[in-house]
């Protein structure tokens, strides 16, 4: 698949600012079409993409500059197979890659191992009635034998997980943001370029702090929604009645 000369110029701009500290200054168009030899009009059009992500932030008159992280946290949800089985639609799966590769950097510190662990990678799309809604990269830190044979069996991570090492996830923390589908992932979900997407990156740990996965899901913004309930309980009747 060819990949727009914008997209590329926007993944080089986000190694450009990976080191920044947010409001640090980005070059103008000018330089950065120089930079990268291209037009202000792909630059512009990279930038204007970084700015929907959340990676940087335009100031009228001063420029542009790297964003703070967004950060909006929700309670923890079942899995994915779980949830759409309760709303009645027939969750499924691909599997597109189970690799095993070398934890090193962000990835052992997600996983909480050190680095040079051998861990394994799961890369899916998810489906609901066979449409596909979702694409999700999930790590785990262990390497399970026989991996893909399990998942066609039981059909949930989760529950191969519990099965086959009794690993459950007891605490979970899902970090959701919004952004844009970009070349590849709207190819795998057959969808436009710039579909707004539910980017969601969740951490389980089992009941004694130790990482279960770490896994990045983007969610088709035109098919899939977060529902989060949570029961508040107040010390006292008097701030309840208030």
């Amino acid at each position: 698949m060819k990949v727009p000369k914008y997209y590329r110029i926007k993944e080089a701009i986000l190694e450009l600012i990976a080191d920044l500290p947010p409001g640090s200054a980005v070059p103008t168009e000018r330089d950065l079409a120089a930079r990268f030899d291209t037009s202000r009009t792909t630059v512009r059009q990279a930038i204007a993409e970084l700015v929907v992500d959340g990676k940087l932030v335009r100031t009228q008159g001063s420029g542009t500059f790297v964003a703070q992280p967004k950060m909006m946290r929700v309670r923890p949800l079942s899995s994915f197979s779980q949830d759409l089985a309760m709303d009645g639609w027939r969750p499924g799966s691909v599997v597109l890659d189970i690799s095993e590769l070398v934890a090193d950097g962000e990835l052992a510190e997600h996983l909480g191992v050190p680095s040079g662990t051998p861990v394994q990678r799961v890369e899916r799309l998810r489906t609901a009635f066979d449409e596909p809604i979702a694409h999700e990269v999930a790590h785990l830190p262990r390497v399970l034998p026989r991996l893909a044979e399990h998942l066609a069996e039981y059909g949930s991570l989760y529950r191969t997980l519990r099965e086959e090492c009794g690993a459950v996830v007891a605490t979970a923390e899902d970090i959701v943001e919004t952004v844009l589908a970009d070349p590849v992932t709207a190819d795998l979900l057959g969808v436009d370029t710039g579909l707004p997407m539910l980017r969601v990156q969740r951490t389980g740990w089992d009941a004694d702090g130790n990482v279960v996965e770490w896994t990045v899901s983007s969610f088709r913004g035109d098919r899939f929604r977060f529902m989060s309930r949570q029961r508040l309980d107040y010390p006292d009747a008097a701030v309840q009645a208030s």
